[in-house]
């Protein structure tokens, strides 16, 4: 008897140690740390005073590598490692380079299971990042757990326990993305680098079809959404309206019959409380010049509100009318509760490329600080005619330069002042939203600056708002057919040269310079990170974020003592209830920031290279926080995690 009593009493202590240990767990449920994309870690653990302690505690490598072509099989190469892993229960799941799918140990790195769609197959993906995928979305009713991913045309779910297809999904778990478009496409101008987003028994995707893809029909940038079970298509939204719907005049001379892109490349966010999906869209075909579609091109460049159970609009506000800039909206709306008028209000904030943040009512769409419709330059392109005005907010103040002028040149030395002051002569320039031009015209932001696909952070408790900013001017040079490209419009911009450098002047010596000769046509800082008080738009602070080595150890810059240069990438931070914000800003040292002054607590060399991705943040039911960042690329690609000393 004595022996039972003891034996039960063992057994409830060890019932009651799991539930106190599973008390401590806390998850990170999606790529972005919740669906409505606020990458806030409610985790105090690691803080302002013990971070310097944190340590490597383990790697995992992909081991994905170049497939060489041969009998049928098209080259192919693994790109950056840009995933940020999903926590569930101390599993971790998250995708490669390649959209292979891998469940590891979350508190070891120890890998469970892989699945690997094998995408690879059918050669490079036609976008400008090459393979590269940012993550996946689980779904649970209590039972069971699938994993999605969105592997090029191809929609999976996978059991989270085996790593094996759902055979009841789909075709043997496979759905076909391309089958139910609205016209036939080439899949393999098809392709995904965004994680789906699950709303309670339908998985939603966008597509990520590549700029440089353009011709009339091209894919077009629908949105679709699936049952979980089934794999049966629930709706499809069209970003580029048909006949009769909603916006479809603002498409001229018919051109919203073979018009594509216009796609949610970007993660989405989600308010599952009140069933709305929110869509950051991108441009549509030829994002730079727009004679073949005339008028505004709704939706292109907006952000839609749907209803995420039957994909029926709700409201939209478009950020850039009739786009010319690739100014696609490039970050998941951040969905935020601020105090507004001494009450709470809840928000959406949508950075954009154009280093804007506008901030709206989530349920009405009204803008919570006016957006004024200011004009713009007309442009002089034959058949062209740009947007008299575009619509700009009153607050927040922009976080990125936005215009290059002679004042912001690069002037490390006299002679690379005289080479930029040459370069920005030559061609034109002016205020964003300055149209491109058959001279060029020097765009700034450019297509890669002002926000990214992984920009924002938020913090709940202070109502802050943490942006990077990337400063990098392009060239937009418009001419009549560019070679190396797909063209199906006369008129298109010459993105061979598009970048803007400083080169050394071969009269100066410098030919026997060992490369890279380019430097930035302007002065640093290259990227920041910005605070926002999102109660009223207002600059807390803002910081250079990181360092580029490969100027800073440029040949032509030797002996000079340089200010603090930043780092140009897409990806910002983390930030967690212990006052930090962890963040590359897309270089290869891992920063805490102090999340009230910017200023760096400590940082960490990555060791495969760049981490251009999000840092997520977790805690085990052992009740050990972990901070875990995916770096380097191609074939020396790892995640690292971080913990207090190591353990």
């Amino acid at each position: 008897m004595r022996s039972r009593l003891v034996c039960r009493v063992a057994l409830l202590m060890l019932a009651g140690g799991a539930t106190v240990a599973g008390a401590q767990r806390v998850d990170w449920p999606t790529t972005s740390g919740d669906a409505g994309a606020m990458r806030y870690s409610p985790l105090a653990g690691i803080d302002r005073s013990n971070v310097g302690r944190l340590k490597e505690a383990w790697r995992w490598r992909t081991g994905e590598h170049n497939v060489a072509a041969g009998a049928g099989q098209l080259p192919a190469r693994p790109g950056l490692f840009q995933a940020s892993p999903v926590v569930i229960g101390d599993t971790m799941y998250l995708s490669t380079p390649y959209a292979a799918v891998a469940a590891l140990d979350a508190r070891t790195g120890h890998e469970i299971w892989r699945y690997d769609p094998e995408v690879w197959r059918a050669g490079q993906p036609s976008n400008g990042t090459g393979f590269v995928h940012r993550g996946v979305a689980t779904w649970s009713d209590g039972k069971e757990r699938r994993v999605f991913i969105n592997a090029r045309w191809k929609l999976i779910a996978l059991d989270a326990r085996t790593g094996k297809a759902i055979g009841s999904f789909g075709d043997s778990g496979v759905v076909d993305l391309v089958r139910d478009l609205r016209r036939p496409v080439n899949r393999l101008q098809y392709t995904n680098t965004s994680p789906p987003m699950v709303y309670g028994n339908v998985v939603i995707v966008g597509n990520g079809v590549g700029d440089r893809i353009r011709y009339r029909n091209d894919p077009p940038g629908d949105v679709q959404a699936f049952d979980v079970h089934t794999g049966k298509r629930v709706w499809s939204f069209h970003t580029v309206p048909d006949s009769g719907e909603f916006g479809w005049k603002s498409w001229e001379d018919g051109s919203y019959k073979y018009m594509g892109h216009t796609n949610v490349w970007a993660p989405m966010s989600l308010d599952a409380a009140r069933g709305l999906l929110f869509l950051p869209v991108s441009t549509p075909t030829n994002d730079w010049y727009g004679g073949d579609r005339k008028g505004d091109n709704l939706f292109a460049e907006s952000v839609v509100a749907l209803n995420a159970r039957t994909g029926k609009r709700v409201w939209h506000a478009q950020l850039v009318h009739h786009g010319l800039w690739d100014y696609d909206l490039p970050s998941p709306p951040v969905l935020a509760t601020i105090t507004w008028k001494g009450r709470p209000r809840d928000v959406v904030a949508v950075p954009t490329k154009a280093a804007w943040i506008y901030v709206f009512d989530r349920t009405t769409g009204k803008p919570v600080w006016p957006i004024k419709e200011r004009p713009v330059p007309a442009s002089d392109v034959p058949g062209e005619r740009a947007s008299p005005t575009q619509p700009v907010p009153t607050r927040p103040a922009p976080f990125a330069r936005q215009q290059v002028t002679e004042a912001e040149l690069i002037d490390f030395t006299p002679e690379l002042h005289r080479r930029a002051l040459e370069i920005f002569r030559k061609y034109r320039s002016g205020p964003v939203f300055t149209p491109p031009s058959l001279l060029g015209t020097i765009t700034m932001p450019g297509a890669i600056g002002g926000a990214g696909w992984g920009s924002t952070a938020y913090d709940p408790e202070s109502h802050t708002l943490y942006v990077k900013g990337t400063d990098n001017p392009a060239l937009y040079q418009i001419k009549q057919g560019v070679p190396n490209d797909t063209i199906g419009y006369e008129y298109t911009a010459d993105l061979v040269h598009s970048g803007l450098g400083v080169t050394a002047d071969p009269d100066s010596g410098a030919k026997d310079h060992a490369p890279p000769e380019q430097l930035p046509l302007i002065k640093p800082p290259y990227g920041t990170m910005t605070a926002i008080d999102l109660n009223t738009g207002n600059q807390r602070w803002q910081v250079t974020l990181g360092d580029t080595p490969a100027i800073r150890e440029h040949p032509l810059l030797k002996g000079l003592t340089l200010p603090p240069l930043g780092v140009a990438g897409a990806v910002g931070g983390t930030v967690t209830k212990g006052g930090l914000i962890f963040a590359t800003g897309g270089g290869n040292v891992l920063y805490a920031l102090d999340t009230r002054s910017g200023r760096v607590l400590w940082q960490h060399v990555l060791p495969a290279g760049r981490g251009y991705a999000n840092p997520i943040s977790y805690r085990v039911a052992n009740g050990t926080q972990y901070v875990v960042i995916a770096s380097g690329g191609g074939e020396n690609a790892e995640l690292v995690a971080f913990s207090l000393d190591g353990k």
